[in-house]
């Protein structure tokens, strides 16, 4: 019986796969059928960076134009053109294939790919080459991310990899990035995007800083201590408003209105009261909700099929939310390329590998 259940899931995921495929990119998204970043231990010890390096081999992917209906960029090829689209993703050696993945996915499905500018946050320098190597005529800008800015404010985390100070760099985005840089869409790095991330762009914040699917239904108190809730000083942060989670893998931020509010230093304050106080245990996610829970733009759940990669612990297979799919993301501990690899997968880890651009140097 159990592997019927497994053949049947890898017929479904394939059939997904059809409808999904990237060489269909003019297609409305499909409606969703029923049906994760390996914990990078940056360990004492470990190999340089350039050295790391040299474990990565990507194929130059393929040229993509604008489509005749689109902004002209003809001469203007600045990071302020008003006319581009902005996409923040972190670069790091143990999610770096999950990064070319992203952004080789947001352009085979965009109808103005040569008006994407990506931001690409670094805490490693030599890497801006192999992007370039690979996207030749991508608009793009690395900034270097120092890690001694939230070292001593992360505390220790279920999953040593949710410790990693990359992960933090979000919350810096108003600081690194010009201020001509009005709106950014932050995407993590392992995902892809199988419809027009132009549509995600457009998204109405109203008033609000920053939009991202909400998730009403869960468990929202699971995210915070008994220490958090039994403390009205911190519990009461939440009075007057309406908190859902919202997972801070697909975000668009209005960095006006970030920069005007001094929203990275009211997260920093949580971070710091974290340390003596241990109010949470999940790393980057809880102060993003502190600040901003009950105070988010909604946005489709389309654009954040999220789980794809298990819990923290097992990275066990999941099944899509009901509904249609515009981003698939594999948040959790299991990640596509590493299942993949290890002869394992889940059958929507097929959904990914279209998008794939690795193979080993030889």
């Amino acid at each position: 019986m159990l592997w019927i259940m497994r053949f049947s899931g890898f017929i479904s995921a394939a059939m997904v796969m059809i409808v999904l495929s990237p060489s269909l990119q003019s297609f409305p998204p499909a409606e969703a059928i029923r049906s994760s970043h390996f914990d990078g231990l940056r360990l004492p010890g470990q190999i340089p960076a350039t050295n790391s390096l040299n474990r990565f081999s990507f194929r130059k992917a393929s040229a993509f134009r604008n489509a005749d209906n689109c902004h002209s960029t003809f001469g203007k090829t600045g990071v302020c053109d008003p006319s581009l689209v902005h996409v923040a993703i972190t670069l790091d050696f143990e999610y770096l294939r999950g990064s070319i993945a992203a952004v080789h996915s947001i352009l085979q499905h965009s109808m103005c790919p040569e008006s994407i500018f990506f931001h690409f946050l670094v805490s490693e320098t030599s890497l801006e080459t192999l992007v370039r190597s690979t996207f030749p005529q991508l608009k793009f800008k690395v900034y270097y991310f120092d890690p001694e800015i939230v070292r001593n404010l992360i505390s220790t985390s279920v999953r040593q990899a949710l410790e990693q100070p990359l992960n933090y760099a979000r919350n810096y985005l108003a600081d690194l990035l010009e201020t001509c840089v009005r709106r950014v869409i932050y995407l993590d790095s392992d995902l892809v995007m199988v419809d027009d991330i132009s549509k995600l762009w457009i998204t109405n914040l109203g008033t609000k800083t920053i939009g991202a699917p909400e998730y009403c239904h869960a468990n929202f108190t699971k995210y915070f201590t008994s220490n958090f809730w039994s403390n009205r000083r911190y519990s009461g942060t939440f009075s007057g408003r309406n908190p859902c989670y919202f997972n801070t893998g697909v975000m668009v931020i209005d960095l006006v209105k970030w920069r005007r509010f001094g929203y990275t230093k009211r997260i920093e304050m949580w971070m710091d009261i974290q340390k003596t106080g241990r109010i949470y245990e999940l790393g980057s996610l809880p102060p993003f909700l502190l600040v901003f829970a009950g105070h988010v733009a909604p946005i489709g759940h389309r654009w954040n099929q999220h789980g794809l990669g298990g819990d923290n612990v097992r990275g066990s297979c999941r099944n899509l939310h009901p509904g249609p799919v515009s981003l698939l993301h594999w948040s959790g501990s299991g990640k596509p390329w590493l299942r993949l690899d290890s002869k394992q997968p889940c059958p929507l880890d097929a959904l990914w590998a279209p998008y794939d651009l690795y193979g080993h140097s030889s």
